[in-house]
């Protein structure tokens, strides 16, 4: 389970993040990341979007709850003013759980890569 800090919840705060933040994209799911501008939340705050398209409900379910369990090891690696939206793609749900942290991570660099030079610029 995702700590309830570490919860993105509000609208405005996917929308930031998938419009205005850096984005990075493997076979499985696509990662956001962008800097919050809300000093309230302590550590980073994730969102996750499992659309049907990944399958029917528990396959959805299944997959959010791997996420979930993949994000919550990696929090503390994670830049403590980030947001983060994770969007699983429809390979999702047929890969190992090995697989989709190895997606997760890969993803999560990019997206830091990308965040930096954004900022540097």
């Amino acid at each position: 389970m995702l700590p309830a800090a570490h919860r993105m919840r509000r609208a405005a705060d996917f929308e930031q993040a998938v419009r205005r933040g850096a984005r990075s994209g493997r076979d499985t799911l696509v990662v956001h990341l962008t800097t919050r501008t809300d000093p309230g939340a302590p550590g980073p705050v994730v969102g996750l979007v499992v659309s049907k398209t990944v399958g029917t409900a528990v396959t959805r379910n299944l997959v959010k709850r791997r996420l979930r369990a993949l994000v919550r090891d990696r929090l503390d690696v994670l830049p403590p003013d980030a947001g983060i939206v994770v969007r699983a793609l429809p390979p999702a749900a047929s890969q190992p759980f090995a697989q989709l942290g190895a997606d997760l991570d890969s993803a999560l660099d990019g997206a830091r890569r990308r965040h930096t030079r954004r900022a540097q610029a």
